[in-house]
Formats: structure tokens, C-alpha cells, sequence
């Protein structure tokens, strides 16, 4: 499972907790009668879903789904790896016998599996695949009327920002539903701990400070048998043009829940250090900085301190601490507040995954034709991710606006284990780094 693994539990989520997190995430948009309340009325009572990417967190993404209800089938599947597929059906087939029902004519697999999987009669459709298809996997399931979950980030790059973006609103003109990976808006303690800090429990909130503090990403050892473009995908995560890097893949749970805090506004700049000094083994991890530090600086003077590392033997931390001038505020692990209106979050007997309750919202929203739409929040917080790894990478300061309309775009005219990736390694076998001062990213 990717380093951002999710659980996968089966606990369930009561109608209070359920209208508490639709309240505080602005969960119901209304509207018109969504496409698929039409359809389930008129059909069996099932919602058909397929799953494009089968990994640990594809997997994942299932099993969540199938978790929000009786009424869930998973009927069609695809990867661009059969081994993905292979590992994935039994697993889920003997956890969900009822509900999982995936033939082998709807296990899809190839670079064209994703238009398959949307193709097969679904009514929804998971995303959970490498992060650099997600823009044009979703834009194709909206443009097919399916309603979308859709694992962070939204994008790799900006120019695919401005494709999910297009996408998003698609989907919102459409009435389909649409949700987002960003799970933190769905746990009660981080909703219940914004809410405190809305209401002035820490006073005037100043900065706040995001971090995500760990080893290394799983890294799968060459085989012979592999071309460089199938190692590359093997370990998609340690090359840019399929991760866009550490922030884009895991800081961004902090830099999420961060810019919730200050009311999901746009930094002026940002500015930022970064570099390689221990994942540097040649023929092997590939071009991603393993350390980030970013500053968010924003209009009204407020700061985002953002700080990755993924590097082994190293003090570990996944955190956002919100300062204010009356306190602090500490999520998303054990929620609570210091200072001057102290509190400490207290979690339910029963605990509540938050990858199954945003799963919960989407497939409620289908049944009561009632659709929502995570999707502005989703490109938002995925461009300040972007924005952190260009300011790393380039030295630079740069401005909201330049990152928006930046022509960088990872896209390949064609994709297929005969295409030579954008990146190789070199004669010493080491794949070539940014240079900060020097690299320029559109």
C-alpha cells in the first residue's frame, strides 16, 4: 500500500455523525435531480460501480465503497498491471462474496482499462490509480454521466489542475456527484476542531504549521524482465512526472487540512527549500526531492509553514498546528486545543474510519439525488501542493497566479510500455535532480 495508505475499516457511521460532517463540509449542493437517482429509481436498486487502479489504495477505495452500503457492487475493474488485478479480486471477493461480482470479462487491463471500466454500464466510478491519470480519467467519467470518487491530488501539474477543474464543473452543470480523496474533511475530530477554530476557540488564527515526516515510499527492486518504463511504474511514486513528489502525494493531507484552517483562501507566493541526500541510489529511486520546506504567504499576513521529509531513521511526524493569539490547535491525530479554551476531542466507542464516510456521502448523495461536489477544494489544494514542489525545485519565489497558469504538463502524446519515459537514468545510473536556481518548471 502507498505510503498514504488508508484504512479500510468497516465501522460504521451513525445519522448524527453523517449530518454533522454534511454540515460542516457544505456536503449537499441540491439542485437538479441527479442522473442516477433517475437511474436507481428506475432500476434494481443497485449502484453499479467500477474501480480504475487496483492497488493498495484502489483496494482500498473498494473495500470504502463497498462499505457505504448493501446496495454497492463492484462489477468492473482495470489497471495498466494484470498483477495488480490478480492480487486485488480474491482479497476482496472473499471479504465482500455478495457485493463484489467482477467477472473476467470486466477485468480490464491495459493503458485504454480506465475508458473500459467507464464504458461497462457503471453508475460510478472510483479512481485510485497513478496520480498522473487522475485529470483525464475523471474528465472522461463526467463527459460518460458517471458520478466520481477520486483519489488526491486532483492532478500532477497545472495544466492537469485546469483539466480536473474544467471536469469538476462539468460534473456540477451535469448533477453528478463528485468526491474527493482529501478523507481529513470527513473525520469527525478535524471537522469538529475546525469548527472550534471558526468559532474563536484559539482567537485570531496567525500561521499554521503542516507536516509529514517519514521513510521512504515503497520502492520495488528492478527485474530483469522489466523496460524502464515499466520500472517507473512500478515505483511510480519517486518520479515526478507521475507523482508530482512529496508534496503533491503526501504533505498534501497537511497542506489540505492547513488551508481549511485559514478558509481555503490563495496564498499571495510561496517560497521554499528542497533537496536529495539520502534516497540517491543510483538505477533506482528516481528524481524526487526526498526533503520540502514551504512558506505560504498570504495576503492578510498569515503564513502556512509546510515541512516533508521522507527519509529513514528520522524523527517522525504527520501534524498541522494551528497558532493563534489565544491558542493552538492540534490535528489530525488526537484533536484538541491549548491555551485558553482548552479541549481534547472525544472520539465515539465505536471508531469511525474516515475513508468509509466519504464514500458514505457520495453513495447518499446518488440515493437521494442530492449531489456533491468536493471539487473546487480538490484543485485548490492540489495547486498549492504543486505550488510548494515548483518553489522547491526552481528556488523561486513564485505567485498563485504564475502557478495557475503555468504550462507545465507531464502528459505524454501516447502511452504504452513501447514509449520512452520523459526521464532515464544517466551513464552512472543516477536519474538527473532539479537544481534549484537552475531548473525551471514552466
Amino acid at each position: 500500500m502507498a505510503a498514504d495508505s488508508k484504512a479500510t475499516g468497516t465501522s460504521s457511521v451513525s445519522r448524527r455523525t453523517f449530518l454533522h460532517r454534511a454540515a460542516v463540509l457544505g456536503a449537499a449542493t441540491g439542485g437538479a435531480l441527479s442522473l442516477a437517482r433517475s437511474v436507481h429509481a428506475a432500476g434494481s436498486g443497485v449502484i453499479k460501480v467500477g474501480l480504475i487502479g487496483c492497488g493498495g489504495r484502489g483496494s482500498g477505495a473498494a473495500a470504502n465503497a463497498m462499505n457505504a452500503g448493501a446496495d454497492i457492487r463492484l462489477v468492473a475493474m482495470g489497471d495498466v498491471l494484470q498483477e495488480r488485478i490478480d492480487t486485488a479480486r480474491p482479497l476482496l471477493k472473499e471479504k465482500y462474496p455478495d457485493q463484489f461480482v467482477v467477472d473476467d470479462a470486466h477485468a480490464f487491463v491495459g493503458f485504454d482499462a480506465y475508458q473500459k471500466v467507464i464504458d461497462s454500464g457503471v453508475d460510478a466510478v472510483a479512481i485510485a490509480c497513478t496520480s498522473h491519470f487522475h485529470p483525464v480519467f475523471l474528465k472522461a467519467a463526467v463527459d460518460a454521466g458517471k458520478h466520481v470518487f477520486v483519489e488526491k491530488p486532483a492532478a500532477v501539474d497545472p495544466t492537469g489542475v485546469r483539466l480536473a477543474l474544467a471536469a469538476s464543473e462539468a460534473a456540477k452543470e451535469k448533477g453528478l456527484s463528485l468526491v474527493s480523496g482529501f478523507c481529513w474533511r470527513y473525520d469527525d475530530g478535524v471537522c469538529e476542531t475546525i469548527k472550534r477554530i471558526r468559532d474563536g476557540a484559539i482567537g485570531d488564527v496567525v500561521a499554521v504549521q503542516a507536516t509529514r515526516l517519514g521513510g521512504p515510499y515503497v520502492l520495488r527492486e528492478r527485474k530483469p524482465e522489466w523496460n524502464e518504463m515499466q520500472y517507473q511504474f512500478q515505483n511510480w511514486y519517486h518520479f515526478n512526472w507521475l507523482s508530482g513528489s512529496d508534496p503533491v502525494q503526501n504533505l498534501v493531507h497537511q497542506i489540505d487540512n492547513a488551508s481549511w484552517v485559514l478558509g481555503d483562501a490563495a496564498p499571495a507566493a510561496a517560497w521554499g527549500l528542497g533537496g536529495r541526500q539520502v534516497c540517491t541510489d543510483p538505477d533506482r529511486y528516481g528524481d524526487e526531492l526526498d526533503h520540502h520546506a514551504i512558506v505560504y504567504e498570504y495576503p492578510d499576513g498569515k503564513r502556512i509553514y509546510a515541512h516533508g521529509r521522507h527519509i529513514p531513521g528520522c524523527f517522525n511526524q504527520a501534524a498541522v498546528i494551528a497558532l493563534g493569539t489565544k491558542g493552538q490547535a492540534f490535528m489530525p491525530s488526537r484533536p484538541h486545543i491549548e491555551g485558553e479554551n482548552p479541549w481534547q476531542y472525544q472520539a465515539p466507542e465505536t471508531p469511525v474510519s474516515m475513508t468509509d464516510a466519504e464514500h458514505k456521502v457520495l453513495f447518499q448523495s446518488i440515493r437521494d439525488g442530492k449531489p456533491v461536489n468536493d471539487g473546487r477544494r480538490m484543485c485548490h489544494t492540489t495547486t498549492l501542493s504543486i505550488m510548494g514542489e515548483m518553489v522547491c525545485c526552481t528556488g523561486k519565489q513564485t505567485t498563485w497566479e504564475q502557478v495557475m497558469n503555468s504550462p507545465l504538463n507531464y502528459a505524454l502524446p501516447r502511452y504504452g510500455w513501447d514509449v520512452e519515459p520523459p526521464i532515464k537514468p544517466g551513464p552512472d545510473g543516477h536519474y538527473p535532480a532539479v537544481l534549484p536556481g537552475i531548473t525551471e518548471l514552466g
